[in-house]
């Protein structure tokens, strides 16, 4: 592990997910915890996108800004709200100077699969049809997101395709959880991770699905074609239980004939850039910025 890392393993919470109102109490003291991040150079408005029911979203507008991305925060479909995402979703808008649409979706288990992806979807229609509005490129929107808000963004982008939804420009999965079944290398050998455990894991799924059978859009590990979708970049964490099927999701983005960058970082466990200390945090979040930054750029979601 990382040496700047492993002094902060046994400050992390435990992965506990038994009781999810009281975890998310804690993670939102976590968040509160971290260093605020300076929004002076950018416009922060929360807005209420129209939907069933109404989704919250907060919307961070860098000056001049390029682009947008529909940002889906992590939590385990639990956990997570505009507020405990705030110092990552201005990060993320003042390094890659794009609008970032920070999404409000509801949780688990009290709004089970499809709730959240419903609410996602929602968002990015609402994007692109009043891109005007917003000061927006319509061609210019990416969606993306950490841990489940990544498995949320890469199930946006299979269903905008197959429903002729609005042109996704790109997907940015950062250490995203996109299959139910636990059954890589990593899942299987990473079982008792700071953060992540395979209890956790089994939790956050049995929350989401309530028993239902998984579709792609839910676990998007399960979905037979990859074919057509945006171009991606893929970070994985060394020390995740997630890392295995994230890079064959990427393997196979690759092998459909779709971009890919893939980031695998040495050292890191799943939220470990919480750590802002540290030098390998740092460079992450730097290279989240940029590689939003370009592909927002680009003329064809590349990094030209």
């Amino acid at each position: 592990m990382d040496s700047e890392l492993e002094p902060f393993v046994p400050l992390f919470p435990k992965a506990d997910l038994s009781d999810p109102v009281a975890q998310r109490e804690n993670l939102a003291k976590l968040a509160a915890s971290i260093p605020a991040p300076d929004i002076e150079g950018m416009e922060v408005e929360d807005r209420t996108v129209p939907g069933d029911p109404d989704v919250p979203v907060r919307i961070y507008r860098p000056h001049l800004a390029h682009g947008a991305v529909v940002w889906m925060h992590g939590g385990g479909f639990v956990m997570g709200s505009l507020e405990t995402e705030h110092p990552w979703a201005a990060r993320l808008a003042d390094g890659s100077g794009a609008t970032v649409i920070s999404v409000g979706y509801r949780l688990a288990p009290e709004n089970r699969f499809p709730a959240a992806l419903d609410d996602v979807y929602a968002v990015l229609n609402w994007a692109a049809e009043h891109a005007a509005e917003l000061g927006l490129d319509p061609e210019r929107i990416a969606v993306g997101g950490h841990s489940a808000g990544a498995a949320l963004a890469a199930g946006v982008a299979l269903r905008a395709r197959d429903q002729q939804g609005p042109p996704i420009r790109f997907q940015l999965l950062n250490q995203a959880g996109l299959d139910d079944r636990q059954e890589t290398w990593s899942a299987r050998t990473f079982t008792d991770t700071p953060w992540m455990t395979t209890g956790k894991i089994s939790a956050i799924w049995g929350h989401y699905l309530g028993g239902q059978a998984a579709t792609p859009y839910a676990a998007p590990a399960r979905a037979e074609d990859l074919s057509g979708l945006p171009p991606a970049y893929v970070a994985t964490a060394e020390f995740d239980p997630n890392r295995d099927e994230a890079i064959l999701y990427a393997l196979r983005l690759l092998q459909a004939g779709v971009p890919v960058e893939l980031h695998q970082w040495a050292g890191t466990f799943h939220g470990s850039q919480a750590i802002l200390s540290a030098e390998i945090s740092q460079r992450q979040i730097a290279e989240l910025g940029g590689v939003v930054r370009r592909a927002l750029a680009g003329s064809n979601g590349d990094e030209s």
